[in-house]
């Protein structure tokens, strides 16, 4: 045994290498065209712990064992392909340890370790030096020198005994030797970052072909490498004592961004299947969410289909999003922002930000400049970084418009496209977008439409599969409860209600279930077909406005496809569209109701007028471009006096037509009391 211990580090790794999974890999490398193997920590463990300990305490030393162990093995296996290669570098993979960025420090400085985090920056792939030929302009001798640190060295002296001068010497490109290089930034994930706390993030220097480019900003990666701490130089002052610390990069591994990677124990996933089965699967999960918060039967619904979320379809020419985006619009006082809170907690990758202090880069994407070379890098944003998650934001409409426009895509096409600074780049963002937003005024306001409302374009509005309503109304009965409830809660300083399902099982029941794609039956398909047919027929009769388009037909499958997901079911049912249609009409009932007609029309949600008023204003814009033909300018009370003889609209309405009008720039004052058409 104290043999085997003591044996020449490269002979026992070399041994290691004879086992049939790795000549099999060593294989492998030929048919890639690669000069890297790498190696499962946990077979190494297994074989030889003395060697895997040796090599995570001195990695610069035991690494070169392990790299010529590899080129010997290597030049046994397939000679030839090795003739051209002059190292072979191991990549491991998996350390049983994984040591959290907020503990990284100097005790780990020159030791193997394995950090996880997301990628929130890069930079592009460079070629760097590692070994660099000088020329000597006096004799024309070539030196080599290997290099090491940020700058180029040239030789001390010329390397001929004859010359022996200290230069000048020229560089020869042609005969140096070039390895790829990036660095990128990981941060802690948001899931895992303590309350009240900055996130904390190191930098990675990657080198070699295999690791250059193997992650982009918004990517979660595992990466295992040597820790070194480097003293940043001032210039005219020195260096600080103050070091910095970095990973080396020894292998970087993109971990899947699929929920279902969440780490799931058989106990648990008996216990998940067990519920599934639950009749009330559904009851029982409105019900755990946000417990504390009284009431909201149907908002709690919506963000239940949220969590789950649909099936996106990716077809050759599109793609259709399977996420989908919900806005509460509401009073103050209503408990919007502690359901967005609740919801970025539980949902298996899950962001808040609020629309005050959020930037359209914060959101998307950010170019920046680098200080040393001058480079442009690409750092993500909240939207990428919850890729493949549920981004809350808050206030909504506190947000600057110029900073509100960054999501218009991300909404619908789920990606984000940058173009700045000579990057042109376009990153995922397949988020579940849950938004809140505050009436304009204060209080919502029933007797205007939801876009007077509130201060979002239309555009935004659009985009979101279901939109709530959160008014204070005093009501006896209602608030007698809340009371009760509220004051219990202060009470006792615990949830009023248990929870049926625990807020961490419930993460991993989400997780669970997202790899399931449920498809329509057919009854599910033709109560969808009925329901939106029936809505369409309502407006064929002129004058009559649209009640419903192919936008809600597509957010009702993507309800009816969470509501199956949550029951783990491969089909969506009748029951599940019958449930989609319900929230949709009660979505439909709160926001898409013309105040003056009131009928259903989605117009109010799709170009933020109904279609009365746009009649009204086109009577009146109609009446205006009539007047001009006659008189070139139109006098301002000769038109009120037509509108109301001749179109029956009476001195006030007409005025706050006009109004609306004139500030939408499609009329125009060119004088004092007249008018013409832009």
């Amino acid at each position: 045994m104290t043999e085997v211990v003591t044996a020449d580090p490269q002979e026992r790794f070399l041994d290691f290498l004879k086992s049939d999974k790795y000549r099999e890999r060593i294989s492998r490398m030929v048919i890639e065209g690669i000069t890297s193997l790498s190696v499962d920590f946990d077979d190494l463990m297994t074989t030889d712990s003395a060697l895997a300990e040796s090599i995570t305490e001195a990695p610069d030393e035991y690494l070169e064992h392990t790299n010529r162990a590899a080129l010997a093995q290597l030049q046994i296996e397939e000679p030839e392909y090795a003739e051209g290669i002059e190292t072979v570098h191991i990549r491991f993979k998996g350390l049983p340890v994984t040591t959290s960025l907020r503990t990284l420090g100097s005790v780990h400085i020159g030791k193997l370790v394995m950090v996880e985090g997301i990628v929130v920056r890069a930079t592009p792939a460079k070629p760097m030096v590692t070994q660099a030929a000088f020329r000597c302009k006096r004799c024309g001798t070539v030196s080599y020198v290997p290099q090491t640190g940020p700058f180029l060295r040239a030789p001390i002296e010329c390397s001929d005994p004859a010359c022996k001068r200290k230069g000048p010497f020229d560089f020869v490109q042609e005969e140096s030797s070039f390895i790829d290089s990036q660095e990128i930034r990981i941060q802690e994930r948001p899931e895992n970052l303590p309350p009240g706390q900055l996130p904390i993030w190191i930098g990675v220097k990657l080198f070699g072909r295999e690791l250059v480019d193997a992650a982009r900003p918004g990517d979660d990666v595992s990466v295992v490498g040597i820790v070194r701490a480097v003293a940043p130089t001032l210039p005219k002052v020195g260096k600080l004592r103050m070091f910095t610390l970095h990973l080396d990069a020894n292998f970087v591994d993109v971990v899947s961004k699929e929920p279902e990677k969440v780490l799931i124990s058989p106990e648990e996933e008996k216990e998940i299947l067990e519920l599934a089965k639950d009749p009330w699967i559904h009851r029982k999960v409105i019900r755990s969410i946000a417990p504390s918060i009284y009431g909201y039967e149907h908002i709690k619904e919506a963000i239940m289909y949220l969590l789950f979320g649909g099936v996106a379809k990716h077809l050759p020419d599109i793609t259709i999003r399977g996420e989908m985006n919900a806005l509460l619009i509401g009073d103050p006082g209503t408990a919007k922002s502690q359901l967005l809170q609740y919801v970025a907690k539980v949902a298996p990758r899950g962001l808040y930000t609020s629309g005050r202090g959020t930037t359209a880069a914060g959101l998307t994407a950010a170019v920046l400049r680098e200080r040393r070379s001058g480079g442009m890098t690409l750092e993500a944003g909240a939207l990428v970084l919850a890729d493949k998650g549920v981004a809350c934001i808050d206030e909504i409409d506190k947000m600057r418009p110029e900073d509100r426009v960054a999501i218009h895509e991300a909404m619908e096409q789920h990606t984000v496209s940058v173009a700045k600074g000579g990057i042109v780049a376009t990153l995922n963002a397949r988020t579940a977008i849950l938004a809140a937003a505050n009436p304009a005024l204060g209080r919502y306001n029933p007797y205007q439409t939801v876009a007077e409302n509130i201060s979002l374009p239309v555009t935004i509005l659009s985009r979101f599969d279901l939109i709530f309503v959160l008014r204070d109304v005093p009501e006896k009965e209602h608030d007698a409860k809340m009371t009760e409830h509220i004051l219990d809660l202060h009470k006792t300083g615990a949830v009023p209600v248990e929870p049926p399902i625990p807020p961490e099982l419930l993460r991993k029941y989400i997780s669970y279930t997202k790899n399931l794609k449920p498809v329509l039956t057919s009854e599910a398909l033709d109560r969808l077909k009925d329901f939106y047919l029936a809505m369409r027929s309502a407006s064929e009769t002129e004058g009559t406005p649209i009640a419903i388009t192919a936008r809600q037909l597509e957010s009702l499958v993507r309800v009816a496809e969470a509501r199956a997901r949550i029951a783990y079911r491969k089909e969506i049912l009748a029951e599940d569209a019958e449930a989609a249609i319900a929230i949709m009409k009660r979505s439909l009932e709160e926001v898409g109701i013309d105040v003056s007609s009131k009928k259903l029309d989605i117009d109010i949600i799709m170009t933020g007028k109904p279609k009365s008023l746009r009649d009204k204003l086109q009577v009146v814009l109609g009446t205006v471009i009539e007047m001009e033909r006659e008189t070139g300018m139109v006098e301002k009370s000769a038109l009120l006096e037509k509108l109301e003889t001749e179109r029956g609209v009476v001195g006030p309405e007409a005025e706050r037509l006009l109004g609306q009008l004139l500030r939408e720039g499609t009329i125009y004052s060119p004088r004092e009391g007249y008018l013409k058409k832009t």
